[in-house]
């Protein structure tokens, strides 16, 4: 799937160009980046529902007898146990701590498992995975060129996917799909898996489908959901939807100079469970306390603080932005900042072009996720 410029395409690159979306390079691919503009497809998402290309993340299968207890040494989350269709979000680190990727991984039958990893990282979590595969009882298979991934996500996301043809004899597996959980389908060009985790902090589903079937499946959920204002959404609205719930992006938040316990996901880090790579440098980061931590920054001055900016108290560097930009949901410049530990008694600032901005602490995240219970459930936003 690679494009005259040497980018990889998905199966709906040719539709994104033909409907005017603004094209980028991201991760290798070319990737919408918006359509009718970041503002209006957050506000879709948040209040209704959004289509989103997402076949750039990689998708490794893992199958075997011994692939449960290989996958459980080499990720942070527990894995082992978990039940047919259960999702599980976890980090995949080196031995110093620092997160290679962090990632979602599927259970998909007993023997059988699906490691998703960003699209920045998947030559890097392949050859990772490649360089450790025992001599006998795991078989890996990197199924991302054969594989499109589409994200329908917002409070109309569970009517939306109900009106697909294909799932219309599934209606009661899809109402019974927890968060981070997933099913199998026979689809026209092979096995679809449908789940429900997200990344906008909103009700929402994945479809991952043989190549054949992308296409026919994006136009029909958006014909079927004009009534629904269904939206093509690009990766500028799909940053600023995860940035306010405080998800973290690798690059940014998360690194390989970064451990999972600086960046706030040490609940996906069991140092209860046997040895995994990196368990000893994270048990000790555990014991003698994290140096850095993840904070969420409001400013007080006019202006945006980007990635990297730093992060001043009392005038005296103390850390660096990850990610910044202005809120459509609360209306308000933001940033996520990674700072030494103890910071927040004295006065603080971004440094942004020379000029510091003031700004203050306040909890996380910036905006509560609607990921249980009723999708239109009032959000509990802050004054």
């Amino acid at each position: 799937m690679a494009a005259s410029s040497d980018l990889k395409t998905t199966p709906l690159t040719d539709w994104h160009r033909e409907h005017g979306a603004k094209m980028v390079e991201f991760a290798g691919f070319e990737m919408p980046v918006q359509y009718a503009g970041v503002l209006a497809e957050h506000e879709a998402v948040r209040d209704r529902v959004g289509l989103f290309d997402i076949t750039h993340m990689g998708e490794i299968e893992v199958r075997g007898g011994g692939a449960e207890a290989w996958l459980e040494g080499l990720v942070t989350n527990r894995i082992a146990g978990v039940p047919v269709g259960k999702v599980v979000y976890t980090a995949m680190c080196r031995e110093d701590g620092g997160v290679l990727d962090d990632m979602l991984i599927y259970r998909l039958g007993a023997e059988r498992w699906l490691v998703v990893c960003n699209a920045s990282n998947h030559d890097k979590i392949a050859g990772w995975l490649r360089g450790r595969l025992p001599a006998s009882g795991v078989v890996m298979e990197d199924v991302s060129d054969a594989t499109a991934l589409v994200a329908v996500q917002g409070p109309d996301s569970r009517e939306l996917l109900g009106r697909l043809e294909r799932l219309a004899g599934r209606a009661a597996d899809v109402d019974a799909l927890d968060f981070y959980t997933a099913f199998l389908l026979d689809g026209p060009g092979g096995e679809w898996i449908v789940s429900r985790t997200g990344y906008t902090g909103e009700h929402g589903y994945e479809l991952y489908l043989p190549n054949a079937d992308a296409l026919a499946v994006w136009r029909e959920l958006l014909a079927e959901g004009q009534d629904l204002g269904a939206e093509p959404i690009g990766l500028a609205a799909r940053d600023t939807l995860r940035f306010e719930v405080c998800y973290c992006l690798y690059g940014h938040e998360l690194g390989e100079d970064v451990s999972p316990l600086e960046a706030g996901i040490g609940w996906a880090v069991k140092l209860k469970k046997d040895a995994f790579v990196g368990k000893d440098a994270l048990a000790a980061q555990k014991r003698d306390g994290v140096p850095r931590k993840l904070v969420c920054l409001e400013l007080d001055d006019r202006g945006i603080a980007r990635q990297d900016a730093p992060v001043l108290e009392d005038g005296r560097p103390v850390g660096k932005v990850t990610s910044g930009t202005f809120s459509p949901t609360l209306k308000k410049a933001l940033a996520l900042a990674l700072v030494e530990t103890g910071t927040g008694s004295g006065d603080l600032a971004v440094d942004v072009r020379g000029r510091a901005l003031s700004c203050h602490t306040v909890a996380f995240p910036f905006v509560q996720a609607r990921t249980k219970g009723d999708p239109r459930a009032e959000r509990n936003l802050p004054a």
